[in-house]
């Protein structure tokens, strides 16, 4: 019998990207496993689970879906509510299930949608396509076939030589591609890849990729219509390494400045608050230029990043932290 294979092709670009990645997943690995507290991993889980519902027109805001863990009342949407709930659940459960196989497949959907709709934990009976608007972006294969197509990419998953990395961003374009439910085809695929890099490392279980993808939300569409429009993987493989390697590289400036921040404030920071009256907001721009500051990476290392790690501020739109209109304020206690 011959095993299914996916179309793709590994570019220089892409190798480049899993070299890069590999690095960086070593380095967070050796600084974090001490420093990844249950309060930590929790946080990042909800940012997690945030993004990705944000990316299916969820409005809960990461305040609002902490809240709700915490036992509190939310003023929300019921479907919203049971969304979060539901996917807690579901990331809770990720560990033991095995990534290849269809029945934990099936009933990881049927805890992420229960209550959602009818037929969760179920592959859809009927059409599907992907719509923005009015305009169709993409015709999902017939009903009759996603079963088959299905069991062939499970069966190339367990089977295949290719690393995590390329492996588990063909897997979750294939599934986009199939989309063998009737609803929660894109929160799940993202789901899968996390639980086949957490077992690649277990560090990246709680790496926050999809806030990076929220943040780039209309180049993830991009990427998956590139794919279908070329018939292979290869650029979304491209996009998601990408994701991966800022989702990474911004786990690791964290570490960093968490590492600096000491109980005295530094010299940069003490200037930083002066220019920083309590109850009004800056962007960078304005800071800097109150600072007498020209290069944007010096003033985001040393003044910005232990600011923020410190707590001594705060952005206003912390769902976007890489808004053109985020700004920054001080923390009143």
């Amino acid at each position: 019998m011959s095993i299914y294979q996916p179309p793709f092709t590994v570019t220089p670009h892409i190798l480049a990207l899993v070299a890069e990645i590999s690095e960086q997943v070593g380095f967070l690995a050796a600084h974090r496993d001490a420093a990844l507290t249950p309060q930590l991993r929790r946080g990042n889980r909800i940012r997690t689970i945030q993004a990705s519902l944000a990316i299916e027109n969820n409005t809960l805001s990461v305040e609002q879906v902490t809240a709700l863990l915490d036992g509190k009342r939310v003023l929300g949407l019921p479907r919203e509510i049971q969304e979060v709930r539901n996917a807690f659940a579901t990331y809770d459960a990720m560990p033991g299930w095995c990534a290849d196989s269809q029945s934990d497949l099936l009933s990881a959907h049927g805890m992420l949608m229960r209550g959602l709709i009818d037929d969760s934990g179920r592959y859809r009976q009927g059409g599907v396509g992907i719509y923005r608007g009015s305009r169709l972006l993409h015709m999902a294969p017939p009903a009759s076939r996603v079963a088959t197509l299905m069991q062939d990419l499970l069966h190339w998953l367990g089977n295949n030589n290719w690393h995590p990395l390329i492996s588990s961003c063909v897997f979750h374009y294939e599934f986009e591609f199939i989309h063998p439910f009737a609803d929660g085809n894109g929160r799940m695929g993202r789901l899968w890849q996390t639980l086949l890099l957490s077992q690649w490392r277990p560090v990246l279980a709680y790496l926050p990729v999809e806030t990076v993808i929220r943040e780039h939300q209309d180049a993830y569409y991009a990427a998956l219509a590139a794919a279908d429009q070329a018939a292979e993987a290869t650029p979304f493989v491209d996009y998601m390494l990408t994701a991966l390697l800022r989702a990474l590289t911004d786990a690791a400036e964290n570490d960093q400045v968490t590492d600096q921040v000491t109980d005295q404030v530094t010299d940069q920071v003490a200037r930083l608050l002066s220019v920083m009256p309590a109850g009004a907001a800056f962007k960078t721009s304005e800071l800097m230029h109150q600072l007498g500051l020209s290069h944007h990476a010096t003033f985001r290392k040393s003044y910005l990043s232990p600011a923020l790690a410190a707590g001594l501020i705060e952005m206003t739109d912390p769902q976007s932290p890489r808004s053109p209109k985020q700004q920054y304020r001080r923390v009143v206690r």
